[in-house]
């Protein structure tokens, strides 16, 4: 919530974080890559042009402190697309 991008409905642990244009979604990547945190940006041709997204791949393996971790880090960079 309170994010400037849209979360897709997903029911898989791959939640894929709309951000609209190429661009956006790879600095948005990069600033969370700076923070040590890996969330891939998928853009067109693998999605339709004008939905560059961010994947964001969840797993056993993470803590409730890494989602929280991630959280953090996306309304902090989401502050500066906004």
């Amino acid at each position: 919530a309170g994010l400037p991008w849209t979360l897709s409905a997903s029911s898989t642990p791959i939640q894929p974080l709309i951000v609209g244009d190429v661009p956006t979604a790879l600095a948005v990547s990069d600033a969370l890559l700076a923070r040590g945190i890996f969330v891939p940006a998928i853009r067109p041709p693998t999605v339709p042009a004008g939905t560059a997204r961010l994947r964001v791949s969840l797993s056993a393996a993470h803590t409730l402190a890494d989602v929280d971790a991630l959280t953090v880090a996306l309304r902090e960079i989401g502050r500066s697309f906004a």
